[in-house]
């Protein structure tokens, strides 16, 4: 799969490297998840994943054509985010 950036939401990323989503998308391990915000009725795929470095990241994405994804933003996780995933990790 491809992933691309919009300038926009490049250069809004707060704290994270580009790179650092790059590592997280290329991560072994990788959580596709739905989110959807119901007050712009827009539906995104999240991906939770690690960087190398082991940093927990929630990266929104959505679909442009059968094999290329936009990337929207990315944030850390979350506490319960966190825990979540740790929980999804352990099971795997």
């Amino acid at each position: 799969m491809a992933f691309e950036w919009l300038h926009d939401s490049l250069r809004q990323l707060s704290g994270i490297e580009p790179q650092e989503v790059h590592q997280a998308l290329a991560a072994e391990r990788r959580w596709p998840r739905l989110a959807a915000d119901r007050e712009l009725g827009l539906r995104v795929l999240t991906i939770w994943a690690r960087t190398a470095d082991d940093r927990p990241l929630v990266i929104a994405t959505r679909k442009r054509s059968a094999w290329a994804w936009q990337c929207l933003g990315a944030r850390e996780m979350s506490a319960p985010e966190l825990a979540e995933f740790e929980a999804w990790e352990a099971a795997r």
